[in-house]
């Protein structure tokens, strides 16, 4: 049976999650705002919980270096970052997805420097995003728990072999005490098997990761990429299917709210989505026909599913915590590349919101409708950009 609710801040929920899919090995750097979840973990393994193994390393770069030595030779493995974390493990991330190990990683969403800021918004993992990690969003710290054993699943399949990344904003959920259920080790057991792997170094049968490839295969290695993360869109819907057969909770590549006659449809992903809720709850009992489509996955991107959920909507707004400066938001020009020919595509307008993490109120979005009704809003813009200081 699972356990009852447990108000747990998120980091330490995570942590206990992790716990329960039986990772061999975690390796990880401390960095605000996602150290306490690796304190726990560290805690943990000190007590005797778990029988991970534990590497202190000296930097972000490390600890994912180290985990692609633990994953090559067969080992369940996480770690978790954020941040100038996630951009020092630059080079380390194409090396993991092009060797095909499935490392998990809770991505604690934070700004990038320069200028220094420990607040949250979505820029460090959106800059990765081509790094060929699956990358999930969590709402809640619910989700941010659930999408830990699902990731291992959909990562660890020997069509797949892709490394996932369940990202989670910092401070609003990490460092937030909410009601989550921690299932019991034996359903957990039951929904995420022992890993085995395809391949794995072994003396006994010789292997080479990561070789030196000329531009005869080169080609092909990325292909083979590319064809693994198309094929985990397919591989997610299937497992969030047993997920919830063993846990009660349903889960998908997106998440509708309230879009059955929508005509104004809100597009975003993580914690925001939790306000725009509230904000199409009260523009509902206003008559407004107002929905939101929450995204999940956003590699591998489900595009269809967003063009089936918007095609009948005169207006879309795309929220975002980042941008690509000089052009825009990294999901707006996802949605509108894949809209482009699309005869029946409504209109889209993307804001970049909350970067640094500067409050984002339900007055705010409210704000961002009205405006995008009355033909005021640009087709990009900056949210409450305070010109006096430009």
């Amino acid at each position: 049976m699972i356990n009852e609710m447990q108000i747990l801040e998120g980091s330490k929920a995570v942590a206990l999650t992790v716990k329960s899919c039986r990772v061999d090995v975690i390796s990880a750097y401390p960095i605000t705002p996602q150290t306490h979840i690796v304190e726990d973990l560290a805690q943990m393994v000190a007590d005797g919980e778990t029988d991970a193994e534990y590497i202190k390393v000296e930097s972000e770069f490390s600890a994912l270096s180290t985990l692609i030595g633990a994953s090559a030779t067969g080992a369940r493995t996480y770690s978790s970052t954020t941040s100038q974390g996630l951009a020092l493990m630059f080079e380390v991330l194409f090396n993991a997805s092009g060797m095909r190990l499935p490392i998990v990683m809770t991505t604690v969403n934070r700004s990038l420097s320069a200028p220094l800021s420990i607040w949250n918004d979505q820029q460090d993992s959106i800059s990765v995003r081509d790094a060929g990690w699956i990358q999930f969003y969590a709402e809640d710290n619910q989700e941010a728990c659930d999408l830990l054993p699902i990731a291992y699943k959909v990562a660890e399949d020997k069509d797949i072999l892709l490394p996932a990344m369940c990202c989670m904003d910092g401070y609003i959920l990490t460092h937030t005490f909410e009601p989550v259920e921690i299932p019991e080790q034996s359903l957990t057991d039951e929904f995420l098997p022992s890993y085995q792997p395809k391949y794995v170094l072994d003396p006994e049968n010789p292997l080479t990761f990561g070789a030196y490839a000329d531009p005869s295969i080169y080609t092909e290695f990325r292909y083979q990429q590319h064809d693994a993360m198309l094929k985990a869109y397919k591989k997610f819907e299937e497992v969030v299917r047993e997920f919830e057969k063993v846990f009660g909770r349903r889960y998908g590549l997106v998440e509708e709210y309230k879009l059955e006659d929508a005509e104004i449809v809100l597009i975003s992903m993580g914690s925001l989505v939790g306000t725009m809720k509230d904000v199409v709850d009260e523009l509902r009992r206003d008559e407004e026909k107002v929905g939101i489509l929450k995204i999940i996955s956003y590699r591998p991107f489900p595009a269809e599913k967003i063009y089936k959920a918007i095609k009948d909507a005169k207006v879309v707004l795309v929220l975002e915590k980042d941008v690509s400066v000089g052009m825009e938001g990294g999901l707006l020009s996802d949605i509108k590349s894949f809209m482009y020919n699309r005869e029946d595509r409504p209109s889209i307008f993307g804001f970049s919101i909350g970067l640094g993490g500067r409050d984002v109120t339900i007055g705010d979005i409210k704000g961002l409708v009205s405006r995008v009704k009355r033909r005021e809003a640009e087709e990009f813009e900056f949210l409450n950009l305070r010109r006096e200081v430009l």
